[in-house]
């Protein structure tokens, strides 16, 4: 993904409550490696790269 220019890219695993987990990733674009956002559950309010909310409770 670093390569191709992707700047942000999330990755969603279930988890034992049945709610998933979404593990956030940002590019740094001085080193072309990825840092780790933030990781969210429940309720998801991003803003980069667009405004987002998503409740990740609801089927």
């Amino acid at each position: 993904y670093a390569r191709a220019g992707i700047q942000f890219y999330w990755r969603v695993e279930p988890s034992a409550t049945g709610v998933p987990l979404v593990y956030t990733y940002v590019l740094d674009p001085a080193v072309q490696i990825y840092r780790v956002g933030d990781v969210h559950t429940g309720v998801i309010e991003a803003v980069a790269p667009f405004p987002v909310k998503i409740d990740l409770t609801q089927p």
